[in-house]
């Protein structure tokens, strides 16, 4: 019957593979469709006022545990410094601003006390071993692959509702993040 139809028609009824023009054009279209899906896949920001937040994020913890950390970049397209005041979540029963340091020798963490500034035009990192959140009195245990509700509140832009994404319990954060604590 295939030598009847012409060509074309023949290669479809038959299942042979496509002409590698047309496999080629097809091969391209899917990649742009998946590329223009990627922005959305993952744009993990949010914004209030001049305020921007990259990727806040926090790790899954043992049963059992009290505390974990939150971490994200905050970033301030203003031309007046802002300051980071305070921050609750549903999560726990409190949450606090911490920083780490080392003071002769030895590893410190203590809460930030008055807030956190955000320098006009700058932008502060919260990480590991650095600036970051502490929500103690976990009230579940946040679990890989899930995310979080918080609210961020600053003293000149307002309050920001945000949504923590649960990575694993060894994850320093994406490795595309700003490791400077403050620029």
């Amino acid at each position: 019957m295939s030598n009847l139809l012409p060509k074309p028609q023949a290669f479809a009824l038959r299942g042979a593979p496509l002409p590698s023009l047309q496999r080629l054009s097809l091969a391209l279209c899917v990649l742009l469709l998946l590329l223009a899906c990627i922005p959305a896949a993952i744009a993990h920001e949010f914004k209030v006022g001049d305020i921007e937040i990259e990727h806040p994020w926090s790790r899954a913890t043992p049963p059992g545990a009290k505390v974990a950390g939150g971490y994200f970049t905050v970033i301030n397209k203003g031309s007046a410094p802002d300051r980071l005041l305070s921050i609750s979540s549903d999560i726990s029963d409190k949450a606090e601003l911490h920083e780490m340091g080392v003071k002769d020798g030895v590893m410190t963490m203590r809460p930030v006390e008055g807030g956190l500034e955000i320098p006009a035009g700058g932008k502060v990192a919260l990480k590991p071993g650095a600036y970051h959140l502490m929500f103690t009195g976990l009230k579940r245990q946040p679990k890989q692959g899930e995310k979080f509700p918080a609210t961020l509140t600053f003293e000149k832009a307002g309050s920001v509702k945000v949504e923590f994404v649960v990575e694993g319990m060894g994850e320093t954060g994406s490795d595309d993040m700003d490791m400077d604590h403050a620029e």
